[in-house]
C-alpha cells in the first residue's frame, strides 16, 4: 500500500508536465528617444504595433538572445504604497539592452526597463522602480 502511495506522489509531482514558472525581479521606466536599439538599430519596424516594449537588464540580456523575447509582466510591490495597478499585467517585447538605452531609465540596474506606456499600465509613472513578476511567453 505504501509503495502505491509513493508511486502516486512521484507521478503527481515529477512526471506531469509543469506549468510556466514566473520569475521575480525589478523594473524601471524609460521614455523617448527609443532609437537606436541594441537589438535592431534604427529599424522602426522592431516596435510592436501596441507600442508595449522593454529593454532587458544584464541578468536576462543573455548576450543578445533576449532580443524579441516576450514577457508577461505584473507589478508586485514598490517602496511607495499604492504604486501598483492591482490586477493589471502587460505583455512586452524586448527590443533593447538596458545598459545601452538612448534615454536614461528611471532607475539603473533593474531586470527590465519598460517604455512609459507599458510601465504606466501596471504602475504609477511617478514611482521610479517596482518589484515585478515576469513570465517568458514562449
Amino acid at each position: 500500500m505504501l509503495t502505491n502511495s509513493l508511486l502516486f506522489l512521484f507521478l503527481f509531482f515529477f512526471a506531469l508536465p509543469s506549468s510556466a514558472v514566473a520569475d521575480v525581479g525589478t523594473a524601471a521606466s524609460y521614455g523617448p528617444p527609443y532609437l537606436p536599439t541594441a537589438c535592431y538599430g534604427n529599424d522602426q519596424s522592431q516596435f510592436p504595433v501596441d507600442e508595449l516594449f522593454a529593454a532587458a537588464g544584464e541578468g536576462i540580456w543573455d548576450n543578445g538572445a533576449a532580443c524579441g523575447r516576450q514577457y508577461l509582466v505584473r507589478c508586485l510591490s514598490a517602496a511607495t504604497r499604492g504604486a501598483c495597478a492591482e490586477g493589471q499585467q502587460v505583455s512586452i517585447v524586448v527590443v533593447d539592452r538596458a545598459s545601452k538605452l538612448a534615454s536614461p531609465p528611471s532607475r539603473n540596474g533593474t531586470t527590465l526597463v519598460l517604455n512609459t506606456q507599458a510601465y504606466g499600465m501596471i504602475a504609477n509613472l511617478s514611482v521610479v522602480g517596482i518589484n515585478v513578476e515576469y513570465t517568458d511567453q514562449v
